[in-house]
């Protein structure tokens, strides 16, 4: 049977059961408040708030592991004391529960640096890799080839969202999954060396982009944004189908597909003037 791709309902995590339960959870960007701070916003840590939340998904869920799928720390280059502080303990506190898997984001440099490496904590390739029949990659670089002879992979990177603005220019932004497929004649272009008709190479997997677990993070719309948009080198080169894209609420609510979203009378598409200043603006997301 293939892999169960379950999001909790309500909440930024899934689960995905195979021969073992994980649970991923995205974009957590520890030490965010730190960066707030010298923007002149003052705000107490939410490290243990979030920690519990966590835990609490994983004493619901009994997961075999915990699998964080980028931007566990939030600034770059530098480690902020806060990270230094808090990123050690929330690691092998988690590492006391269940084994856990960081696959590094942008904002990871050095992560491997700031925790025991002693405890049970493994840091994979940024590329990603295959954990029990899923593809797991943040989503800042190309994928591992070996991610597409998945038949399911979880990527991240982008914060998805959804945003609706009403006739006096109100919006209101929920956080979302977005659920699609490779674009194959674009990885074919950029996977020379691998044959699309082996299924050894490419399983053509379904695609789930998470949302953030940190609500500081904001977010790219996806019912208002092109692929110039979108983050990463396999979203803004038309890697994936955007307009075939699925949006869903963490409430599970469907809304349909992205190119039938876009019609709606409060939908506004952003022009491409727009998508290179917020791409120019936001690249470090």
């Amino acid at each position: 049977m293939p892999p169960e791709i379950a999001p909790i309902i309500g909440e930024p995590a899934l689960t995905v059961t195979n021969t073992e339960t994980s649970l991923v959870v995205a974009d957590i960007h520890l030490g965010i408040e730190w960066d707030l701070y010298r923007s002149g916003i003052n705000l107490l840590s939410q490290m243990e708030r979030r920690l519990d939340r966590i835990l609490s998904y994983i004493q619901a869920n009994s997961p075999d592991r915990v699998i964080l799928l980028g931007d566990v720390k939030h600034n770059v280059p530098q480690v902020s004391w806060q990270e230094k502080e808090e990123i050690p303990r929330f690691l092998e506190t988690l590492a006391e529960h269940t084994h856990v898997d960081i696959f590094p984001g942008n904002h990871d440099g050095g992560i491997e640096l700031l925790f025991n490496r002693q405890k049970d904590i493994r840091v994979h390739s940024a590329r990603g890799a295959v954990l029990d029949g899923v593809g797991y990659f943040h989503g800042h670089t190309w994928p591992a080839p070996e991610i597409l002879a998945a038949s399911h992979v979880v990527t991240a990177h982008n914060h998805p969202t959804v945003r609706f603005t009403d006739a006096f220019g109100y919006s209101i932004v929920e956080p979302a999954w977005i659920k699609t497929k490779f674009n194959i004649d674009l990885l074919m272009g950029r996977f020379g060396n691998l044959n699309f008709e082996n299924h050894l190479h490419w399983a053509d997997p379904e695609l789930f982009i998470m949302p953030a677990f940190n609500e500081l993070c904001g977010g790219v719309p996806f019912n208002e944004s092109t692929q110039e948009d979108l983050l990463g080198p396999i979203f803004s080169s038309g890697g994936i189908e955007l307009e075939r894209a699925e949006i869903y609420l963490l409430d599970g609510t469907r809304l349909g597909l992205i190119k039938n979203i876009r019609k709606l009378q409060h939908t506004k598409v952003r022009n491409k003037t727009w998508s290179r200043r917020r791409r120019n603006s936001e690249g470090s997301t």
